[in-house]
């Protein structure tokens, strides 16, 4: 729980004290019990022992329910002794007999905080009324908006908080936080490197920043991940993305030596076996990659995107066979996913299977419209199997849709038009 504010105030006469006179003259005070249970408590509070400030609270409140000042004395005990549920009436009646108390409606909000953010708005707001110069409520503010779900709200107390303390690294960080979620990376960036100026191995601002700068797709984004886990080093999450991201920027050395300090020792997660596969297709090491697919299928045999890559890794092997079984598992738990329809039908193709390479052609025309490259396979496929009327009608529509883009194909379509056309001629 947040630390309350303190509300130092003296206590309060309640009748006031009364002059009398003695029988030489003299004027001598009288005392007033109420008064004396006040101080009683204030004593107790000062050497913090907050179960001696509750009696003298209570029996003054018996005798004076309207006094703010007392309900919030007893609050304040209640709360430090960790009792919210009888701290929470207190002050609320002590802000409903002394609206303007600001430190009763800046305690109410922060004690609600917790538990019942929205509830902390309304006090909280108040508390910012009534202290306009004080970034604190307003950062509080803030932060009740933001756990209600009022992000615009939110952003104004905290802009408004920064705006008073320049250097409230707090309400930087959950300005940064906040223009992430709402795709405005670049002014949490700035708020983020404005919390790096103030606290420069903060591991909240550095990680802000390296999101941000990954948001925005900026190369640099790698570098602040890199400073992120110099103070973070456990976080594989962040590691797992920075090397996603040297993948992307073809940095496979860098990215595998990222990978190993991922979980050293321990056996290899299913992220970092295809994280690991990733790297090995990038850097054309096939047999590794298919080494590791395999691991990564031995952890989630039912992954269709794992067996559709180790299917189209086998194709780029020339391993027919195992090519068809994967890309075939995959399409049982994935049977719309074109990509693996295409892989399959390639495979077919190249091991000579006209007929399988036909029939997916067919699959994949009923979700694409096929283009110049999808025919051409269709003709050759026909060609193979020496039916003239569909290899010819192929070949020309391949030579409509290309408008002479490969010249190789094309030349090749024509010569065996001429030769289908003369083998038509015989029939």
């Amino acid at each position: 729980m947040m630390t309350l504010c303190l509300f130092c105030a003296t206590a309060i006469s309640v009748r006031g004290q009364q002059p009398s006179k003695n029988s030489q003259g003299s004027t001598q005070k009288v005392r007033n019990p109420l008064n004396d249970l006040l101080d009683e408590a204030q004593a107790a509070l000062d050497k913090n022992d907050y179960n001696a400030a509750i009696p003298p609270l209570q029996k003054f409140i018996a005798e004076k329910p309207d006094v703010a000042y007392a309900h919030f004395q007893l609050a304040y005990a209640y709360t430090a002794l960790k009792q919210t549920d009888e701290a929470r009436p207190e002050y609320e009646k002590c802000v409903a007999l002394d609206p303007k108390m600001a430190e009763a409606q800046l305690n109410l909000g922060i004690l609600l905080l917790e538990k019942d953010a929205a509830a902390a708005v309304a006090p909280l707001s108040k508390a910012v009324e009534l202290l306009p110069s004080q970034s604190r409520p307003r950062y509080l503010l803030g932060l009740a908006q933001e756990r209600s779900g009022d992000m615009k709200g939110a952003a104004e107390s905290f802009e408004g908080a920064t705006r008073l303390d320049p250097k409230d690294g707090e309400a930087l960080l959950e300005l940064g936080r906040i223009y992430i979620k709402d795709n405005r990376a670049a002014v949490a960036e700035a708020k983020f490197r404005a919390a790096l100026s103030l606290e420069p191995k903060s591991p909240e601002a550095l990680q802000g920043l390296a999101l941000s700068l990954d948001a925005q797709k900026k190369p640099e984004a790698v570098s602040a991940y890199r400073d992120y886990l110099a103070v973070q080093p456990q976080d594989n999450a962040a590691r797992a993305r920075m090397v996603h991201l040297l993948v992307e920027q073809q940095q496979y050395d860098a990215a595998l030596a990222e990978l190993d300090k991922t979980a050293p020792g321990q056996a290899p997660t299913l992220e970092s076996l295809k994280l690991k596969a990733d790297i090995e297709l990038g850097q054309k090491k096939l047999d590794a990659a298919i080494v590791a697919l395999k691991q990564a299928l031995a952890l989630a045999p039912n992954d269709a995107q794992l067996h559709g890559g180790l299917g189209r890794t086998y194709l780029q092997t020339r391993d027919f066979v195992d090519a068809e079984k994967e890309l075939k598992a995959a399409l049982l738990l994935d049977r719309n996913n074109i990509t693996y329809w295409k892989d399959l039908s390639s495979t077919y193709y190249l091991a000579g299977n006209w007929q399988g390479a036909l029939a997916t052609l067919d699959v994949i025309a009923k979700a694409e419209t096929p283009g110049a490259g999808a025919w051409f396979i269709r003709a050759l496929c026909y060609d193979k199997l020496n039916q003239v009327e569909p290899a010819l009608a192929a070949y020309r529509k391949f030579l409509e849709l290309d408008g002479n883009k490969n010249p190789d194909q094309v030349w090749q379509a024509n010569q065996r038009i001429h030769v289908l056309e003369k083998m038509e001629k015989k029939k």
